[in-house]
């Protein structure tokens, strides 16, 4: 028998599958065909890779727009096309000068908005294709630079005893950064070639590595009846928006997708602001917008409960 999950499964990517191949695992798992995931990771990237299942899947921009968090170690010293360990090596020097002292004042001095130029080796498209798929032609293309927000950098840990000395770091990112490019950037601010070794995902849209599930421990939890209690329900990919109550009287309106009036709505959204509103039990009916010209309440996204 078929079973419709709804809700968000939070997923700890293992190496070596891409995130689709999480996905298509995870629809052989579940048995079932709406899974969409929140923001793709390299293969050989281990991390948080929430996945959205059933109705869920209309918040996947939502929680893609959210922070992201990392752990990243990279050496010095070294250069490659792909920016991480994968690719060809394009520069290698095997005596590093630099001081801890430098390494510590470089990474902090990438706090803040910063200007990236997305790698080649990136699933990023310029005319219809992949840049991945021009790179392995061999071809390189310009690409413009974006901006991108490190909220917070820390520095980990440096061991300069090896021939090419290793940093780790952790950073909490917007959507969009690449944390290989980065890894390069701090070696180009010391002066020394770099390139990422490792990268996990430790935080994806609010949620730790400490909520994930491996897809073991989801095959187990479908086995034993336990995965619907261990999704984490819908709204919670949208606790970044205000919430308001709409009255008793009006629940069934606004689950129908009619415009509310603001009267209504308790607390009042500023104008052109987004909502999470419930009914008066708590129930989250859905995503809605209080218009900037009229100040009504218009529905974005309902989740109106199926009928029991």
């Amino acid at each position: 028998m078929s079973h419709t999950y709804e809700g968000i499964l939070p997923v700890w990517k293992p190496a070596g599958f891409t995130s689709h191949d999480v996905v298509a695992k995870a629809r052989g798992i579940l048995k079932m065909k709406r899974i969409g995931h929140t923001g793709t990771l390299d293969p050989l990237v281990t991390g948080v890779l929430p996945l959205c299942l059933g109705r869920a899947t209309r918040m996947v921009e939502y929680l893609q727009e959210l922070p992201k968090e990392y752990e990243a170690k990279l050496v010095l010293g070294l250069a490659t096309d792909t920016e991480d360990l994968s690719g060809q090596e394009l520069e290698r020097s095997e005596n590093v000068q630099v001081t801890e002292q430098e390494i510590r004042s470089v990474i902090r001095s990438f706090e803040g908005t910063i200007s990236q130029i997305p790698p080649m080796y990136s699933a990023l498209k310029q005319n219809g294709k992949r840049l991945y798929e021009l790179a392995r032609e061999g071809k390189t293309v310009e690409r413009q630079p974006r901006e991108v927000t490190i909220h917070q950098i820390e520095l980990i840990d440096i061991d300069m005893s090896k021939s090419l000395p290793e940093v780790s770091f952790r950073a909490l990112c917007s959507k969009g950064t690449y944390i290989r490019t980065l890894c390069v950037d701090i070696g180009k601010a010391l002066g020394v070639p770099a390139a990422m070794a490792e990268l996990r995902r430790t935080m994806s849209a609010g949620i730790p590595d400490s909520s994930c599930l491996t897809l073991e421990q989801i095959e187990e939890a479908v086995r034993d009846g336990s995965l619907a209690a261990k999704l984490l329900p819908v709204d919670q990919a949208v606790t970044q928006l205000p919430s308001a109550e709409v009255s008793e009287e009006k629940v069934r309106a606004a689950l129908q997708g009619q415009r509310l009036s603001a009267s209504v709505v308790n607390p009042l959204p500023d104008r052109g602001e987004a909502l999470r509103l419930y009914d008066p039990n708590g129930r989250f009916l859905g995503i809605y917008l209080r218009e900037a010209e009229s100040g009504a309440i218009a529905p974005v996204k309902v989740f109106a409960q199926n009928e029991a």
